[in-house]
């Protein structure tokens, strides 16, 4: 609540608390049209990215894995900017074709752990490598109708500089029920995290449970995505920090996550347009200078805090 309320009243134009309760006049139009749908957006970005990265961590069994470390968003960006070139009017398809894309490297990315039985390490390159496939079709698309993707630039790096409302409350539609969903199937991802013997031996449809859950998870990040640009590391840090705090259960995991990274993208965001005003970053360059060494960090470790 702290962070969302600093989101609303921190700005290069200077908006007080007593501003933003009473709200009128140009306080109003400002809070209304600019901060409030900046601030929603943050908030069900930076809780999307992160169930998505534990749902994606718990069902892969790799703690080095997240949505934009293996690719997902990427293949949600890649899929957002093929369908704005098709079809530029529309924008209400941005987020299930987000959907498709995410799902689609998911699926590919989890073919490869099940085929290979693949190193924690190898996974990640793995999604390196898809990555740097889907970021050649967004370049071929750029090239092709550079028109369409004006926007690129600021889409690749992950901000809410130019959101929306209507954008953010169309995946508000995708993103609530997907939380939702996730804290009911909390239970049967710690019966999968148990190995498939054991998760069969007590009855749990393990290949259906784990296509669901993946499923699930690129709904989630794909939205986001879908109006929030290539944010990364946020699906990746957040359930770290939760698990160093509570342990590995997914009923504590997946809720404190979500609120994690919507605490960590809301005040982001909020030192990204203040640091410099009236200039202003893109979040996604602050979370790459947080984020990066993170990654380093669990890297040198090889991955432990997980298990």
């Amino acid at each position: 609540m702290l962070a969302a309320l600093l989101s609303l009243c921190a700005g290069a134009s200077g908006l007080s608390l007593m501003e933003a309760i009473r709200a009128d006049g140009a306080a109003r139009r400002i809070l209304v049209h600019i901060r409030l749908p900046r601030t929603v957006a943050a908030i069900l970005c930076g809780a999307a990215l992160a169930c998505a990265g534990a749902i994606i961590q718990g069902v892969l069994g790799n703690p080095l894995a997240g949505p934009n470390i293996i690719g997902v968003n990427a293949g949600a960006g890649f899929m957002t900017l093929l369908v704005s070139y098709l079809a530029p009017m529309s924008a209400g398809l941005l987020p299930a074709a987000a959907f498709a894309g995410a799902f689609f490297t998911s699926m590919l990315i989890l073919a490869l752990v099940q085929r290979t039985n693949a190193s924690r390490l190898t996974v990640v390159l793995a999604g390196v490598a898809v990555s740097a496939i889907l970021s050649a079709g967004t370049d071929l698309i750029t090239t092709l109708a550079p028109e369409v993707t004006l926007g690129l630039t600021a889409f690749r790096i992950g901000g809410f500089g130019g959101v929306s409302a209507g954008r953010v409350y169309g995946a508000a539609w995708y993103i609530v029920p997907g939380l939702g969903l996730a804290l009911a199937l909390a239970g049967r991802l710690d019966v999968l995290c148990l190995g498939d013997e054991v998760a069969q031996s007590v009855g749990l449809r393990v290949k259906a449970t784990r296509t669901l859950l993946l499923m699930l998870s690129s709904l989630l990040a794909g939205a986001a995505v879908s109006f929030s640009g290539l944010v990364g590391f946020v699906g990746l840090m957040s359930p770290h920090m939760v698990r160093r705090a509570v342990g590995g259960e997914h009923r504590r995991v997946l809720p404190l996550s979500m609120l994690t990274g919507a605490v960590m993208m809301l005040l982001c965001d909020t030192a990204a347009r203040t640091a410099f005003a009236p200039y202003e970053l893109p979040v996604g360059i602050v979370l790459s200078l947080v984020g990066g060494p993170f990654f380093l960090l669990l890297l040198l470790r090889g991955g432990r805090g997980h298990d």
